[in-house]
């Protein structure tokens, strides 16, 4: 169905503790963190811990646990940030822009009239990061 997946991914790295992140929730099966190339303010992540390349070959339960995390880091950033609405984003394979091959979703508090930046591969300035990591976490009561 899909390439292999590939343990040496970024968010594998993360998972495993090789690479820092600021962290926003963990449970037994997913984990959610600050996006480091944000296309907005408090665009976060909520992942799989298990091996899933994405949509395509995920199982039932980690599936229905990530989409869990996810609706809660969607109601925890848009009352963070007093947005307007929030937007979740997930690509699958490269034709549809999928660029990290580990399950994730992306959560953006949106503003009326503000667009999404580009994703530029700038890295947001990590005092930012911090400060909206936690408004997220106060908002998730953490």
């Amino acid at each position: 169905m899909t390439a292999p997946y590939d343990a040496n991914n970024i968010f594998a790295k993360i998972l495993r503790g090789e690479i820092p992140s600021h962290k926003l929730y963990e449970d037994e099966q997913t984990y959610a963190f600050m996006d480091v190339m944000p296309q907005g303010k408090g665009h976060c992540l909520a992942i799989t811990k298990a091996p899933f390349r994405n949509i395509l070959d995920v199982d039932q339960a980690s599936l229905s646990a990530v989409i869990t995390t996810t609706q809660k880091l969607a109601r925890a950033a848009k009352t963070a940030f007093d947005a307007d609405g929030v937007t979740v984003i997930q690509f699958n394979e490269p034709a549809a822009g999928q660029t990290v091959f580990h399950l994730h979703f992306h959560v953006i508090p949106r503003f009326d009239g503000v667009a999404l930046r580009p994703h530029t591969g700038q890295m947001e300035d990590q005092n930012v990061l911090v400060e909206n990591a936690e408004k997220i976490r106060q908002a998730l009561g953490q």
